[in-house]
């Protein structure tokens, strides 16, 4: 095994639903379609193939869209070459998809991006008769904003406080250049410190919506991979779910699909979202409410709206734009809208994917592969000469507080703390009594049972007596190697669901994302560590 890299399923941080679906148990064999393996590919590109093979309509209108929302980005070249290839007939995209975070939020948005970057280059080396093109999908029309408004400076939160309704995307960005002069008073003096905020500055100063903002900094960071992203709060875009978005509010496929499945979804895992009647939302610049239907009229939540069905039919024949899918049918308006293939995310996206493979079959839509997206620790050289000199492996600092400690403390400690050829001894010795007992009556057995226990007891009760004791005797020792942990694992969880990227590239620059991605492969399942 590689030094710097682990399964998942070795790592406490994955849930067993995850490291079960790496492993290929059998009982989750019937909630995906093909496992994210290069051989798997193929077969999932003749199968798309053949549901676009009369999509040159749908082909041209996405490419126009993508189009119209780069008219504003800068340095596009690669981008637009991407949006152009949409058209042909042997183009297929690998998408991820991620909130509008505050200036990306955490590092994982880097790595869901570049996974799906060398995921696409791969491809292409694999198969140079078609062209992959990597996607990042905004979730624009989100509307819980208390999520995506802050993000993690070191030990500094920065947060952007306003009032908020409505889809994420929409949103204004007014106020943000108060957030930016509070960014910048945190920055610290190192070389790269103008170029994040002038990062920030030319996603959020200088245009006029999150959407455009965020972006604007995705485009910053990976136009030279000729990454496309899309925005699917689109008018043109809806138009192409009406069929499915109508079935949804007359037959409510997604929930009779999904409730099928979770009937018999596997006890031990956690249903990650349960169907509502009604998947889809009412989107307006205001609000994005539920609907709801009872007794044939359709009411959007917490409004004095409703519709009757002829109504709300021809609400959206006009107006596709006003009809927003929730968790369970977004990733189902995804599918529809472009020719992908896979799709990479998160244990948590994973989960609620897993549900939804009754639902795209039911829909006749081409149900993608699932790929669980890079995860990584960026680790550097100080740190590392830290780890040797306290005698520890980057691996340790993985464990909980108590566990690191205690192994630590049995690494370094001058003593001998592990009494187990003590018991051992004693338990040879009782078993001559135990011998003996036998030829007596039922009470000295029993009471040579209760000695036994007794003195293991005791000899653990000593044992820990003396971990105790040699802790105390190493604190500052532990001190700075639980401190140190906490650097690399922020509120004991990993890196990359805390600490943003700007930490790192205002002291190595764009080099670092390079960095990583010359160092995570997708179709490894491990998690990595990178060397800074």
């Amino acid at each position: 095994m590689s030094l710097n890299h682990k399964p998942y399923q070795s790592i406490r941080h994955f849930s067993s639903l995850m490291s079960d679906y790496l492993d290929k148990e059998d009982l989750l064999k019937p909630l995906y379609h093909r496992f994210p393996k290069m051989e798997n590919f193929e077969e999932q590109i003749l199968e798309k193939q053949s549901e676009w093979s009369n999509a040159q309509v749908k082909r041209e209108l996405l490419s126009d869209v993508l189009q119209h929302q780069y008219e504003y980005i800068e340095d596009k070249e690669q981008s637009i070459q991407n949006i152009n290839l949409l058209k042909d007939q042997a183009t297929f995209t690998v998408t991820t998809g991620h909130q509008l975070n505050l200036f990306t939020g955490p590092l994982y948005f880097l790595y869901k991006i570049i996974s799906t970057i060398n995921l696409c280059q791969q491809l292409q080396e694999k198969h140079p008769n078609y062209n992959f093109v990597p996607v990042y999908w905004m979730a624009t029309e989100d509307h819980d904003f208390e999520e995506i408004q802050y993000f993690n400076y070191g030990d500094k939160k920065v947060v952007y406080n306003r009032e908020a309704t409505g889809g994420v995307g929409r949103l204004s960005n007014d106020g943000l250049d108060d957030v930016f002069s509070a960014f910048k008073d945190l920055l610290g003096k190192h070389d790269h410190a103008v170029e994040v905020l002038s990062l920030f500055e030319k996603g959020y100063i200088e245009n006029k919506n999150l959407a455009d903002a965020t972006r604007v900094i995705a485009h910053e960071l990976f136009k030279e991979q000729g990454l496309v992203i899309i925005d699917a709060d689109n008018e043109r875009l809806k138009s192409l779910a009406i069929p499915y978005f109508k079935e949804e509010l007359v037959s409510k496929a997604s929930f009779n699909a999904v409730s099928k499945t979770l009937e018999t979804w596997p006890d031990q895992y956690k249903v990650q979202v349960n169907p509502r009647e009604i998947n889809l939302f009412y989107l307006t610049d205001d609000y994005r409410k539920r609907i709801i239907e009872k007794e044939g009229i359709y009411h959007i939540d917490e409004t004095e709206t409703s519709f009757t069905q002829e109504e709300i039919l021809k609400e959206l024949e006009n107006h596709p734009e006003r009809f927003s899918p929730n968790v369970i049918m977004r990733p189902l308006y995804q599918e529809v809208i472009l020719p992908n293939l896979c799709y990479i995310g998160g244990g948590g996206e994973m989960a609620y994917w897993l549900e939804l493979k009754d639902y795209f079959d039911s829909q006749q839509v081409s149900f993608p592969i699932l790929l669980l997206r890079n995860s990584a620790l960026l680790v550097t050289k100080k740190q590392l000469d830290k780890l040797e000199r306290m005698q520890l492996d980057v691996w340790d600092l993985f464990e909980q507080d108590h566990k690191l400690t205690t192994r630590l403390t049995h690494k370094i400690s001058g003593i001998e703390i592990d009494f187990s050829d003590q018991k051992e001894h004693l338990k040879q010795q009782f078993a001559a009594l135990h011998l003996l007992a036998t030829q007596t009556d039922s009470s000295f057995e029993n009471a040579v049972k209760a000695q036994e226990h007794k003195q293991i007891k005791g000899l653990e009760h000593l044992e820990k007596r003396l971990l105790k004791a040699q802790k105390r005797q190493l604190d500052d020792h532990l001190e700075r190697a639980l401190k140190l942990k906490k650097e690399l694992f922020p509120n004991d969880s990993l890196q990359e669901r805390q600490t943003n990227f700007s930490v790192f590239y205002e002291e190595y620059g764009t080099a670092f994302i390079d960095n990583i991605k010359e160092n995570l492969d997708p179709l490894d399942l491990r998690f990595t560590i990178i060397k800074l």
